[in-house]
């Protein structure tokens, strides 16, 4: 039986964050002197999610922190004028006012089992996101809480611990096949893949197209 939902915030519950990230490469890409805006974009994304995977434990930084290295990184890199300061204020703006699914609200009032969202991100920023929305989960869990980033297990463990589950009374729902659904099996917890854009479904994944498709799921298991 499950007794609770993890899950995940930003490209699940929130719009990720490709538009202002457009903006930004394409700014980068002005100011600078070689690369295309498509080219800056993969280069920092690389980057970035390099300096995730390493920052952990006493080596941990927040998301704002590895948000302007990264940043800082890529404008070193393609030799553009552009202010990183400036451009990472674009993205924390973002994090705190994101766009809402339209089926995120429906979910939340629909839902059988307590939410708990478990999210990369500052804790500070996504309760700002939180408030922007009305929203009020159960509980949430961020990567600032246990110095460290998602699929590593960390933030799994805290939410188990911290709500007296075992793995299998929980289900995690993310858009993430890396971050969410391998991380949460990684932890032994069930999850289902938010698939919103119908890409192909790897063998042995569970996967939704919207959130309120998790209710049946839930309801069932």
């Amino acid at each position: 039986m499950t007794k609770a939902l993890f899950l995940d915030f930003y490209g699940t519950v929130v719009h990720e964050d490709g538009a202002v990230i457009r903006e930004i490469t394409e700014m980068i890409a002005d100011a600078g002197n070689a690369g295309s805006a498509a080219e800056i974009g993969r280069f920092w994304w690389s980057r970035f999610q390099e300096m995730c995977g390493a920052a952990h434990g006493a080596r941990f930084e927040t998301q704002r922190a590895l948000e302007l290295r990264s940043l800082e990184d890529t404008i070193r890199r393609f030799g553009s004028a552009a202010d990183a300061g400036e451009l990472s204020g674009r993205m924390f703006a973002h994090w705190r006012r994101p766009e809402i699914f339209e089926d995120t609200k429906p979910f939340f009032e629909r839902c059988p089992v307590p939410i708990y969202i478990l999210s990369n991100i500052d804790s500070q920023d996504i309760q700002a996101a939180l408030d922007c929305h009305g929203l009020t989960p159960a509980g949430v869990f961020t990567s600032e809480d246990v110095r460290a980033y998602k699929p590593r297990q960390e933030l799994f463990r805290l939410a188990l611990e911290s709500t007296g589950l075992k793995p299998e009374e929980a289900v995690h729902i993310g858009d993430s096949l890396s971050s969410d659904v391998k991380g949460a099996a990684q932890a032994g917890i069930p999850a289902l893949w938010l698939n919103r854009a119908g890409r192909d479904v790897p063998e042995d994944t569970v996967s939704i197209r919207t959130l309120l498709d998790g209710i049946k799921y839930l309801q069932e298991r």
